[in-house]
């Protein structure tokens, strides 16, 4: 079975990455589910109708995208990260978030169970990219060019409004899933974006919303992590070099996917950056409820 799906490139929209998960008590725990719950209604609002028993479109926003990436060990951060999820800014252009789980604080005793070294290893790549002296958490990069503390309020929204804002990709996807332990995407657009001699990758995000994971074992800390949008794989569509905005790209990804996949829960982000990381546009496209 294969479903086909649009991505509407006239909207700005922004990327966020984090590489924080939110832990708090109860009273957050119960506005993020009510976030989640605002982010549903949304969902099938706008996709209302479709019938995913065979080819199908969907129109959802696409635009330039700001990358934001966060760093764990703060409930503020995450906090803030599902606010902005939530869309309680009222800001003047939609946001892709992006949570990346690094797996540098598990030597403390309590082990991250979203943590990758390939998280480590970007962020890694961010502090060379942006000249920084160290590795820290809850740290927010924004659009792969500008950098905060994930949990100072002012100063991620500053980040945001500054960020550039770029034309979004407008690829058309198609999800196969040939086992129950893999999905394929494949992809069909144009970048939108002028792409020089210098050359840039397509990257490709399969992330699933709203995950909670009970931290009580955690020695130091006790209450919930909670997760806007985790990136759960990341993988590269292509590489292009000296491309017009308007050249058509086709290229397929292949996903393995974790134990309690749930398609309802999961989209693709699909961006464009450069070697350092920055990023010159990006599209959200959601997974069909069933493949």
């Amino acid at each position: 079975m294969s479903n086909t799906y649009f991505s509407s490139p006239n909207y700005t929209r922004t990327i966020i990455e984090t590489n924080d998960v939110v832990r708090d008590g109860a009273p957050s725990l119960q506005l993020f589910r009510q976030g989640l719950l605002r982010f549903e209604a949304r969902r099938q609002s706008r996709d209302g109708g479709l019938d995913d028993g065979g080819a199908t479109e969907r129109r959802a926003c696409g635009g330039g995208a700001l990358l934001l990436t966060g760093l764990r060990h703060s409930p503020e951060a995450e906090l803030l990260f599902s606010r902005l999820g939530r869309g309680d800014f009222n800001l003047d252009a939609p946001l892709v978030l992006l949570a990346y789980h690094v797996d540098y604080w598990d030597y403390m005793g309590w082990k991250d169970p979203f943590g990758s070294s390939q998280w480590t290893v970007r962020q890694k790549a961010y502090v060379e990219a942006l000249n920084l002296d160290t590795m820290f958490t809850p740290q927010i990069v924004v659009q792969g060019r500008a950098q905060c503390v994930a949990n100072e309020q002012e100063a991620l929204l500053s980040c945001i409004a500054s960020a550039q804002r770029v034309p979004a990709p407008s690829f058309q996807a198609t999800f196969q899933k040939h086992t129950p332990e893999s999905l394929q995407v494949s992809l069909t657009g144009a970048l939108r974006t002028k792409v020089d001699h210098a050359g840039a990758d397509v990257m490709v995000a399969l992330y699933e919303c709203g995950l909670v994971t009970d931290c009580l074992a955690e020695p130091t800390k006790a209450g919930f992590w909670l997760t806007t949008m985790s990136s759960g794989r990341l993988e590269k569509l292509c590489s292009v070099k000296d491309a017009s905005a308007k050249k058509t790209i086709t290229g397929t990804v292949n996903f393995s996917l974790w134990e309690g996949f749930n398609a309802a829960k999961c989209g693709i982000a699909v961006f464009v950056e450069n070697s350092s990381h920055q990023i010159f546009g990006s599209q959200n496209i959601q997974l069909p409820d069933k493949l």
